[in-house]
């Protein structure tokens, strides 16, 4: 199986997971040169809140988008647009990356600052 069809079956089943739970859910994903994080509503319909290293006020922030500070920055970001707009407890879905290097920095960015898996 071909690696990026193995993510999206791991992806594919955690969802699924989430999805019964009807639970809010923080996703993520990652390019070689950036890392996108969103929080989605239990119904899988609207984006709630969402940041980047591709918007502005972030990138101006960072050397490199495409690193470990990067995933802080946007981790840190999306925490705080979180608990502005009420949201305290999400469901972290790393869309079937490993959970380690950028993806472990972002969630543990977002704890630092208060959001809750």
């Amino acid at each position: 199986m071909e690696k990026k069809q193995s993510r999206m079956k791991r992806a594919l089943k955690l969802r699924c997971k989430i999805k019964k739970l009807k639970a809010i859910r923080l996703s993520v994903h990652k390019t070689s040169q950036h890392i996108y994080a969103q929080i989605i509503s239990g119904d899988g319909c609207n984006t709630l809140v969402s940041a980047s290293t591709t918007q502005s006020d972030i990138k101006s922030l960072l050397k490199n988008t495409d690193n470990v500070q990067a995933a802080i920055e946007v981790g840190k970001h999306i925490a705080q647009k979180a608990l502005a707009a009420g949201i305290t407890e999400v469901a972290f879905d790393r869309s079937g990356f490993k959970y380690h290097g950028r993806v472990k920095a972002l969630a543990d960015a977002a704890r630092e600052v208060g959001l809750k898996f």
